[in-house]
């Protein structure tokens, strides 16, 4: 079965199954988009309220950003995968709790085994601690770290600062632009370690 194909058989397969309790009160599972080939996957935290009325992920002014930041680079939303911790809008854009996050972990691990990333990029604070845990976003944005899982095997992280909080603080903004500016050569150095 190609990527694709799979990536389409999980995520239909975990709507119909995933236990997830923020399904509950969402108007819709947000599973992730873009290629399933890519060699990088961005993942955020939580669907906010575009994203749960459009069942798209980084649709709001966030994503309006997001693109931008990925033009920057010479990407777009087709060649890299887009995705976040859990896959059901928390209420009032509250963070998710350990228990959701828990209920929706099969599904992020099993998509990162289908598209088998180059990098991950983690987005915000919470992306950042499901994965490296003892790592803070304010020390660790634009850095990149090695990580072993016993599901997924050992991958490349690349912190960022949220596109969303960057919005509103014009210094973080510079900061998460310069951060992003390093994904090309990240990216290039993974791919020469074989």
């Amino acid at each position: 079965m190609d990527k694709e194909r799979a990536l389409n058989v999980l995520n239909a397969k975990m709507m119909r199954e995933c236990t997830c309790s923020l399904r509950a009160q969402a108007t819709q599972a947000v599973p992730g988009e873009g290629s399933a080939s890519a060699e990088i996957i961005f993942i955020g935290e939580a669907p906010g309220a575009k994203e749960d009325a459009e069942g798209r992920p980084f649709v709001g002014a966030a994503g309006k950003f997001l693109e931008e930041m990925l033009k920057d680079i010479h990407l777009k939303r087709e060649d890299i995968y887009i995705t976040n911790i859990v896959k059901y809008r928390p209420p009032n854009n509250r963070d998710p709790l350990p228990e959701e996050i828990a209920s929706c972990q099969e599904w992020l691990m099993e998509q990162i085994k289908i598209i088998q990333p180059k990098i991950i990029v983690t987005l915000g604070r919470h992306a950042l601690t499901h994965f490296i845990s003892d790592k803070k976003i304010s020390e660790a944005h634009g850095q990149a770290f090695r990580k072993t899982f016993p599901d997924i095997g050992t991958l490349v992280f690349f912190a960022l600062y949220h596109p969303a909080a960057a919005l509103y603080n014009g210094s973080m903004r510079e900061t998460l632009m310069r951060d992003f500016r390093k994904i090309p050569k990240v990216l290039e150095k993974v791919k020469n370690i074989v």
